[in-house]
C-alpha cells in the first residue's frame, strides 16, 4: 500500500461537528450491490495496480472507458466487462451520467467515467462485516458446525440454516455496517484521494491537488445528510468549493487539505454511530429505532425506517399475507428479511431491494429500477420486474423474471429455476416507466454464473481450494408455468392502466399456457354435460375438492389463501 498523504494545516473549520442530519455517511449501494466475485477485479494492493491502469486509460479525451477497452485493460471476458459496466451504472451516485441514461444497446460504447470506474475497482477489495458472536453460544451449538478447515466455504448447513442460526438480531445492524464502512473509508481515504488527484505540473507527485470535478466523484462513496445525491452537491458541503463561482473554474485544492477535512468528518460520524450502537446495546429496544429487529411472527410489527436515507424493512412475516403499495412506502430501498410461509406483495416503484433469509414464501416486487439481491433463501417463489437481479446462496427457488440485464448467480446455489414474468397489477407499467425498466427487453433465460467462493466474505477460505463456477439455474418446464394472480384489494383506489403482463411471453410458454387453458375449458364442458345423478355429482365435487386441496399444499399455493383471511 502506498504511503498515506501527509495531512497539512487545513484552512477549513477545525471543528466540523455536524448535526445528525448533515453528518457524512457512506453510500450503502456500492457496498451492498456493487461487489462482484471476479478475481481479476480484486487487487492485493489497489493503488499499485490501479495507478498504472488509470494512466493507461486516461488517454481518452472523454475520460470514459468502453467495454472493449475495459476487457483488454483488465484481461477479462466481454461478458464480464459488460457486467462491470452494468454494475457501475446500478450503483452510480449521479442519475445524469451517460451510463445511467444509456439504452441497453449503447452501454458498451458509452462506457463508464474513468474516476467512477477506478473507485468501483478499488472497493472490490472491501470485506463485508462478520456476523456478531451469538450472546448465548450454547443456544446455537446444536445447529452451528464445529470449526474446521472449511469454515466459510462449504458449510455443513444449508443457506437457510446458516441464516436461522445467526438471524438478523445477531447479524450486523444498519448502524454496525455503517460503522464498518466508515472505518474502511477512514483507512483507505488517502489512497482513494491519490487516485482521484492530479500532480501539480512541475512540482512532482508529492504535490497532488483535487479539482472540484474530481471531488464530486467522491459522491460515489460518501454523502452528507439524509438526502444524498438528491440534495446539495458534494462540493457544496465542503468549505473549499462551497462558494465557487459557477461561471468560473474552481481552483484545485491540495489533496492533503481534502484528506484532513474528510478525516475529521469521518471521525465525527464514527463517534455518532458508535454512540448509537452503544445506546442500543445497553438500553431497551426503542420502537422508533430503525435498526431494531421486528417481532418474528406478526406482520403488524413490520415498520418502515424513519430515515429517508435508510431502507424500509419487512421482517418476520410468518404464515400470513402482507401488502404494501407505493403510498405506504416513503423509501426507495427495501429489505425483506426472515419471512416464512407467507405471501408478500410490494406493489411499488423502488430503486433497490434485498430479499434475505426467507423460506416457503411467494414474494412479488413491483418495479425495481436499480438492483435486486436475493440471498440465503429456500423454496421461495420470487416474482420481479427489475433492471437487474443477483441471486446468491439459494436453494430450490423459482424466479419469475422480467429483467433488462442477465440474472447474476453467485455462491453455493442448488436447484434454482428461472421463468418469464407471470403477473401484473394495475400500476405496474407506470411504475416500470418511473424507474426505467423496458418491457421489450427480458433476459430472464440468460443467467450468468460466477464463482462459488465470495472473496468479499470476511471469513477465511480454505487454503488450496480453488473456486468453481456457481451452479446455474434451469428453465422452468413450460407445462409447469402458470400466471400468478394478484388480488385487487384496492379496486376503488386503482388508477393504473395495466391490464395484462407487460413482458411478452416466449412462444413455448405462451403455447403451453394456451393449451392448458383450452384443456381446462374442455374439462369444464365435460363436467357440465356429464349425465350424473345428484348424489354422484356431489361425490364428484367432493373428490375434486380433495384433489384441489392436496394440490394447494403440494404446490405451496395454499399460501395465497392467507390474503383471504382477516387480520
Amino acid at each position: 500500500m502506498t504511503d498515506p498523504i501527509e495531512p497539512s494545516t487545513s484552512t477549513s473549520d477545525p471543528n466540523p461537528t455536524r448535526s445528525p442530519t448533515t453528518l457524512l455517511h457512506p453510500r450503502r449501494e456500492p457496498f451492498e450491490h456493487g461487489l462482484l466475485p471476479i478475481q481479476k477485479l480484486i487487487f492485493t494492493d489497489p493503488v499499485q495496480a490501479l495507478t498504472p491502469l488509470k494512466q493507461k486509460l486516461a488517454s481518452s479525451s472523454t475520460h470514459r472507458v468502453d467495454s472493449v477497452t475495459l476487457a483488454g485493460a483488465l484481461q477479462i471476458s466481454a461478458d464480464h466487462a459488460r457486467l462491470v459496466l452494468d454494475t457501475v451504472a446500478s450503483v452510480l451516485h449521479s442519475e445524469s451520467d451517460p451510463l445511467v441514461t444509456a439504452r441497453s444497446d449503447d452501454v458498451d460504447s458509452v462506457g463508464a467515467d474513468l474516476r467512477d470506474l477506478i473507485l468501483f475497482l478499488y472497493i472490490q477489495s472491501y470485506k463485508r462485516l462478520l456476523p456478531r458472536s451469538h450472546k448465548d453460544s450454547a443456544a446455537v451449538a446444536d445447529v452451528w458446525p464445529s470449526t474446521s478447515a472449511f469454515d466459510g466455504y462449504l458449510s455443513a448447513l444449508s443457506p437457510l440454516q446458516l441464516v436461522r442460526s445467526n438471524s438478523r438480531r445477531f447479524m450486523p445492524s444498519q448502524a454496525d455496517e455503517e460503522a464498518h464502512q466508515l472505518s474502511y473509508l477512514q483507512k483507505h481515504l488517502a489512497n482513494i484521494l491519490s487516485l482521484l488527484s492530479e500532480p501539480v505540473e512541475g512540482e512532482g507527485e508529492e504535490s497532488l491537488v483535487l479539482t472540484m470535478e474530481g471531488f464530486e466523484h467522491l459522491g460515489f462513496l460518501i454523502q452528507f445528510g439524509d438526502k444524498g445525491s438528491d440534495g446539495v452537491p458534494l462540493s457544496q458541503a465542503a468549505p473549499f468549493f462551497a462558494n465557487s463561482d459557477p461561471d468560473m473554474p474552481a481552483v484545485p485544492v491540495p489533496a492533503a487539505q481534502v484528506h484532513d477535512w474528510l478525516l475529521q468528518n469521518i471521525a465525527s460520524s464514527l463517534e455518532h454511530v458508535t454512540e448509537k450502537i452503544s445506546a442500543k446495546e445497553n438500553g431497551p429496544p426503542s420502537g422508533s429505532d430503525q435498526d431494531v429487529a421486528m417481532a418474528d411472527a406478526s406482520p403488524s410489527s413490520v415498520k418502515a425506517s424513519p430515515s429517508a436515507r435508510g431502507p424500509c424493512f419487512i421482517e418476520g412475516v410468518s404464515k400470513s399475507s402482507y401488502v404494501k403499495q407505493a403510498s405506504d412506502l416513503k423509501n426507495s430501498s427495501l429489505k425483506v428479511i426472515n419471512c416464512h410461509d407467507s405471501v408478500i406483495y410490494i406493489l411499488a416503484p423502488l430503486r433497490y431491494a434485498t430479499i434475505y433469509g426467507c423460506s416457503d414464501a411467494t414474494i412479488v416486487l413491483g418495479a425495481v429500477g436499480k438492483a435486486v439481491r436475493v440471498e440465503h433463501c429456500e423454496r421461495v417463489h420470487v416474482i420481479i420486474a427489475a433492471k437487474r437481479v443477483c441471486i446468491a446462496n439459494c436453494r430450490e427457488c423459482v424466479f419469475f423474471l422480467g429483467v433488462n440485464q442477465r440474472p447474476l448467480i453467485v455462491g453455493d446455489n442448488h436447484k434454482l429455476q428461472v421463468a418469464p414474468y407471470n403477473t401484473f397489477y394495475s400500476q405496474l407499467e407506470e411504475h416500470m416507466t418511473e424507474v426505467g425498466i423496458e418491457s421489450t427487453i427480458n433476459r430472464w433465460d440468460a443467467p450468468l454464473a460466477l464463482g462459488v467462493i465470495d472473496p468479499h466474505d470476511s471469513l477465511s477460505h480454505p487454503a488450496g481450494v480453488s473456486d468453481a463456477q456457481a451452479e446455474s439455474a434451469t428453465r422452468l418446464d413450460p407445462d409447469q408455468f402458470t400466471n400468478f394472480l394478484i388480488p385487487n384489494w384496492f379496486e376503488g383506489e386503482s388508477t393504473g392502466s395495466t391490464k395484462d403482463n407487460p413482458f411478452p411471453l416466449p412462444d413455448t410458454y405462451l403455447t403451453s399456457q394456451q393449451r392448458n387453458q383450452k384443456n381446462l375449458g374442455e374439462i369444464k364442458q365435460i363436467l357440465r354435460e356429464a349425465p350424473l345423478e345428484e348424489n354422484r355429482k356431489r361425490e364428484l365435487s367432493c373428490a375434486l375438492h380433495v384433489y384441489f386441496k392436496d394440490w394447494l399444499y403440494a404446490s405451496g399455493n395454499i399460501r395465497q389463501l392467507y390474503c383471504l383471511q382477516g387480520d
